[in-house]
């Protein structure tokens, strides 16, 4: 096989600020105003991210969505679990279920941090069902612009065709940010899909995920947490596209110009499920989506399966400066998890609360409700959510060159 080819694309960026009520609506804003690139302001932190220099500590308040343990800070694990691996280093991490729902394991669970590249899970999660595999599609210019500097890419070239399989290997063995584009402008924009992912998150009940690129990329306000990654790798093994891709070590990608218009071998970024970087492949290993950037740090999440238990394990920004500890102690949370599963008292869930219905005095009348039976309230709050999603502008933020790649 050929060696991964692999582009870098480096521009400087001015993006619009769109509105998601014009995404929404289907029309286009009628002015697109400036923003200058940069990183997230000081004075404006992300929820939950430290500003620098400051302690990496969990907020003093989290969510308790999946049960009230999942909300508090530091290591949490039930009756019965086996001792948690030496050496956890990692911000936030969680181990879960995927079967049964049960989280067996979390540490600053609902802790919203930096996604990186993990955050196309969800751009999977999302697109995946409306650009399929078969779909084709000319790559005009325009649609690979907007990309952050020092973006990760499979090597995309504008006025080439491609299938939508070779686009979402580029996504799922590449991280690439020119795939993601593509197909986002397939969607119906960048705009429209950033307002599609925030809905779907919303839908799995990933309430601490704000969605501000489509990419994963470093943007202000553009936070996930342990617990929502682990929703949308679960969400996603549920779509057999998703699964192959994820699953998929290596692979060919459509050459242009660069390699006389041969395929060129592409592998999989994710190094516990390829096997390279030094990284040994984990047995049993379904895969998943990692990710890096300066501001998040390594992120990972991953899924296994062993002795018909299917285990999934999140782990955001190891502080333990060491060559792959993401990998290092997402291996021994798996390991972990499946000599828990069965025993370990869970601490949690990933299944969202079934609605209860409160009793009634007889002749009292009953609340108002519409014909889906959310009632006045439910809407009310939808409501409110969407003057939020459309009062929010969608915004990519250019970040310094640096070294690392970002995956």
């Amino acid at each position: 096989m050929r060696a991964p080819i692999t582009v870098q694309f480096s521009r400087p960026l001015a993006i619009a600020a769109l509105t998601a009520a014009a995404v929404v609506s289907g029309v286009a804003p009628a002015a697109a105003h400036p923003v200058k690139p940069g990183t997230p302001s000081p004075g404006k932190p992300s929820p939950g991210v430290p500003r620098a220099g400051a302690p990496k500590q969990p907020p003093a308040s989290m969510s308790t969505h999946g049960g009230a343990r999942l909300g508090l800070p530091g290591p949490q694990t039930g009756e019965g679990a086996p001792a948690l691996p030496t050496g956890l280093s990692a911000l936030a991490w969680m181990v879960s279920d995927a079967d049964t729902g049960q989280v067996l394991a979390a540490s600053n669970a609902h802790w919203p941090l930096p996604p990186a590249s993990t955050l196309k899970m969800l751009f999977a999660d999302t697109v995946l069902p409306v650009v399929p595999g078969t779909a084709s599609h000319k790559v005009e210019p325009a649609e690979l612009t907007g990309m952050g500097d020092g973006s990760s890419a499979v090597g995309i070239v504008p006025g080439q065709t491609y299938l939508g399989a070779d686009l979402w290997r580029g996504v799922f063995l590449r991280s690439g940010n020119d795939a993601v584009h593509v197909l986002a402008s397939m969607n119906g924009g960048v705009p429209k899909t950033v307002t599609d992912m925030q809905a779907k998150a919303d839908a799995l009940g990933a309430k601490d995920t704000h969605v501000r690129s489509p990419d994963g990329y470093d943007a202000e306000g553009q936070v996930s947490s342990a617990y929502d990654l682990s929703l949308f790798l679960r969400s996603g093994l549920k779509n057999k596209d998703f699964k192959e891709y994820c699953a998929t070590a290596d692979a060919k990608f459509p050459g242009g110009p660069n390699t006389k218009g041969k395929p060129f071998g592409i592998s999989n970024t994710n190094r516990m499920l390829s096997g390279i970087g030094g990284v040994a492949k984990y047995p049993g290993l379904i895969g998943g989506k990692n990710g890096y950037t300066t501001h998040a740090g390594n992120t990972l999440a991953e899924a296994a399966t062993r002795d018909g238990h299917t285990i999934l394990v999140t782990v955001m920004n190891p502080q333990e400066n060491k060559h792959d500890k993401v990998y290092t102690e997402t291996r021994a949370l798996l390991d972990w998890g499946f000599a828990a599963v069965g025993k370990a008292k869970p601490v949690g869930t990933l299944d969202a609360p079934k609605p209860t219905t409160p009793s009634q005095p007889k002749g009292t009348a009953a609340a108002t409700t519409d014909s889906s039976g959310m009632g006045v309230l439910g809407w009310t709050g939808l409501g409110a959510g969407a003057a939020v999603a459309a009062g929010a502008a969608y915004v990519v933020l250019k970040r310094r060159p640096v070294k690392r790649r970002r995956v």
